[in-house]
């Protein structure tokens, strides 16, 4: 019988066996241990941030580092449409309202030129700060995604961010190791997050990151994450924390996988490489490429399919996985989730269409090239 071909999983090549042996040899299991620390030193340094705070997972970071942007109830933050449902839940833990942007054609990320036209149209500046006329609320962050390993545009919204008085928060969960300009995400804004999950580029089985360049966001975001106690020996609560806390176990794993980071990011473009010249062969497929200006990961390998080449991208699916074949749809554009109905969306053009044509290809980081000629024959076989 021919073995399934997943869609993401992690690579477990390194030093995750002896580290995870030491932790319970060690007894260091918890949310304590020398790896926590570790890990969140070594991601600091990696990324090219001050500060690092491990979390539970990366919506928790996101979490964090949402309260520490200042939104609280009624704060309205521009985020993506087109992103995991995650990015846009963290904003409504904190009582704010997410107003959903739509996606640059050519990059798929958020298209700063839109996020420029909703606030010199829809908003004005009142008292220091940005308020959206539709709904008199005061928009307090933009939350861009680097999506899929691609980073967004940041200098226009860094730009935007100067013209108006609004916090820039990344959101780097799918692209940890890509760069913008030459710097790599998750610290070019007040605050950044990244990701640990399993189909992650680096996975600690669970986890996140919250990145800073302050150091007093980042003992506050640390004073969050576990429970808001205070420092002696007696339990001391001022206000409500989080039990956010990253266990030493996983972030054992994290190390470990943290130090084969390059070569799993070349295993990605690799594929990529691959995927790209034969989809070039076949026809009728527009991959997400790369920006001059950007070093994408290739988190997760996605292109949009000609429907009159293809037909339904989701009977493709359908068909791809019938097989063992596990292709997966793009990310479902928030504006049109049921969980987030009646929030506000501007202009959202592109992102729909992606939604509608776009699938994501297998892509692990040990995937064979067997296993991608499989995929390619698959879809070869497709084509009307």
């Amino acid at each position: 019988m021919t073995q399934p071909i997943p869609n993401a999983v992690p690579y477990l090549g390194g030093n995750e066996w002896q580290y995870l042996k030491e932790c319970l040899d060690t007894n260091w299991v918890s949310s304590a241990g020398p790896f926590v620390d570790r890990f969140e030193t070594e991601v600091a340094a990696y990324v090219g941030a001050a500060h690092a705070v491990a979390t539970v997972n990366g919506t928790a970071a996101l979490h964090v580092a949402l309260l520490l942007a200042g939104i609280g109830p009624g704060d309205e933050v521009l985020v993506p449409t087109l992103t995991f449902i995650a990015t846009a839940n963290a904003i409504k833990y904190c009582g704010g309202a997410p107003v959903f942007m739509d996606s640059e054609p050519a990059t798929w990320q958020i298209d700063p030129a839109k996020v420029a036209e909703f606030l010199a149209r829809e908003c004005e500046v009142r008292d220091g700060r940005v308020v959206n006329r539709a709904t008199g609320r005061a928009v307090k962050a933009l939350l861009p995604v680097h999506l899929y390993g691609h980073p967004a545009d940041l200098d226009p919204l860094l730009e935007l961010c100067e013209r108006f008085p609004l916090v820039l928060v990344e959101d780097a969960a799918e692209a940890l190791g890509a760069k913008y300009k030459g710097r790599r995400v998750g610290a070019h804004g007040l605050v950044g997050c990244l990701s640990f999950n399993g189909n992650k580029i680096v996975t600690a089985g669970g986890g996140g990151m919250i990145l800073t360049g302050n150091p007093g966001l980042a003992e506050r975001a640390r004073y969050l994450t576990t429970q808001a106690r205070d420092e002696g020996f007696e339990f001391v609560h001022r206000e409500v924390g989080f039990n956010y806390r990253l266990t030493n176990i996983q972030a054992a794993l994290g190390v470990a996988q943290l130090e084969q980071i390059e070569r799993f990011i070349q295993a990605k473009r690799g594929s990529a490489r691959a995927y790209t010249e034969a989809l070039g062969r076949l026809g009728g497929a527009e991959p997400l490429g790369e920006a001059p200006w950007a070093f994408s990961t290739f988190w997760m390998y996605s292109v949009i399919l000609d429907p009159a080449r293809y037909g339904d991208v989701r009977r493709l699916i359908a068909a791809a996985n019938a097989e063992g074949i596990q292709l997966r749809p793009l990310w479902q554009p928030l504006h049109n989730q049921p969980a987030f109905g009646g929030s506000q969306a501007y202009r959202i053009e592109v992102a729909d269409r992606l939604h509608r044509c776009g699938v994501s290809l297998p892509c692990s980081v040990g995937i064979t090239p067997e296993e991608r000629e499989r995929v390619i024959d698959f879809l070869a076989r497709q084509r009307r």
